[in-house]
């Protein structure tokens, strides 16, 4: 998630650095948690530099554990991306989550509940697969692919969608009196949030503003680009899609 929000401004992550804290240490849950956090760093290009452990028994139960870290990263002035160029009529293109991306998990909790057999009991909405498996999915990290295109094409904006949906993330991306009119048809909400919504008993369109649905990173590109954006994005391995354009006014308009 850390080197998902540096590339937003069209830095470069450098470093990360990891902070673990548990009731009692375990060198094999430690080992694993690590080596993920390694794993991440590799897709990112970015090196994991140190961290640090502490053991805290009396705020930990012994097997709960937490985990902090921040990355660091680099851009040159001149090539900051920040809230100042989309223009009206610039395209938005979307690039594919890979599921819920560790936002909104509250909310899950709340309605499926930490019942091992609920977690993992096959779901047919879910083509047979199970909660715990669509859920631990592990976020989707963009940054080699959205440096790719930031060398290849003019991007005006970019916006990662993490808690708080459509609605207080793309906004961030846009100077005052803009907003953006996405198209709920231009791509497929996967079936987790479909399901989500479901069981909540409420409309698919009410979770936008606490869910990615799943367009994890959005871009804002001159229109004229948005072709040739999608087409190469794709080549790099994203699924991206154009899903709306910037417009005058304020705010993300949901339209079907």
């Amino acid at each position: 998630m850390c080197v998902n929000d540096i590339v937003c401004h069209g830095a470069e992550p450098l470093f990360f650095l990891d902070y673990i804290a548990t009731g009692k240490l375990n060198p094999e849950t430690v080992a694993t948690v690590v080596s993920g956090v390694a794993e991440g760093c590799v897709r990112a290009g970015c090196a994991l530099v140190g961290g640090e452990t502490a053991e805290m028994p009396g705020f930990y139960k012994r097997e709960e554990y937490d985990i902090a870290g921040f990355a660091v990263g680099v851009v040159e002035r001149s090539r900051l991306i920040d809230n100042s160029s989309a223009r009206a009529g610039d395209a938005v293109i979307g690039l594919a989550s890979s599921g819920a991306h560790s936002n909104g998990y509250s909310l899950i909790r709340k309605l499926f509940g930490e019942d091992a057999v609920t977690l993992n009991t096959p779901i047919y909405f879910l083509d047979n697969s199970t909660l715990a498996k669509a859920l631990l999915e592990p976020t989707r990290i963009y940054v080699k692919p959205v440096l790719s295109l930031l060398g290849e094409f003019p991007i005006h904006g970019i916006a990662h969608i993490t808690g708080g949906g459509f609605h207080e993330n793309l906004p961030r991306m846009l100077p005052e009196g803009l907003g953006i009119k996405i198209d709920l048809k231009s791509w497929t909400i996967p079936k987790l949030f479909q399901y989500i919504a479901l069981t909540e008993g409420c409309p698919v369109n009410s979770l936008f503003g606490t869910f990615n649905m799943g367009i994890g990173m959005a871009l804002t590109v001159p229109k004229r680009y948005a072709d040739a954006v999608i087409r190469r994005a794709k080549e790099l391995g994203e699924k991206a899609y154009a899903i709306g354009e910037v417009v005058p006014g304020e705010g993300v308009a949901l339209c079907e």
